[in-house]
């Protein structure tokens, strides 16, 4: 499975983006999709997940109600909508696909098989 995520940019605090991210060669409606994210100097953290069959979402404390995780099955795509980003949004946004992950570890990153590049994010002050 290939993952290419796009979108990142710099914009303001309290602006809004759109990061997507499209995936080849798997199955992707077989695929938890899940959005981390690292910051310079700081560990790789989760952000959001989605679940199929279903579309279960979750999310980190700090993000909930300012961003959105979806997926289009037809389209192999993963989005993530991010509102009223914070300087603190600022990082280096990656998706990840996992096959059979349990909602219990869903945030953790080891049960992701495939990765994509990542996208900046930089939310300036």
């Amino acid at each position: 499975v290939q993952l290419q995520a796009s979108g990142g940019g710099l914009v303001q605090a309290g602006d809004s983006l759109s990061v997507s991210c499209v995936a080849s060669g798997g199955t992707f409606n077989r695929y938890t999709m899940a959005w981390f994210r690292q910051a310079p100097g700081k560990e790789r953290e989760f952000v959001s997940a989605i679940k199929s069959p279903g579309s279960a979402t979750f999310y980190r404390d700090s993000v909930k109600g300012r961003f959105t995780i979806s997926r289009v099955n037809a389209r192999n795509t993963v989005y993530l909508q991010m509102n009223s980003l914070k300087p603190e949004d600022t990082a280096v946004y990656y998706c990840a696909a996992g096959p059979g992950v349990i909602n219990s570890a869903i945030r953790d990153f080891k049960m992701y098989a495939y990765w994509g590049q990542g996208t900046l994010v930089t939310v300036s002050s």
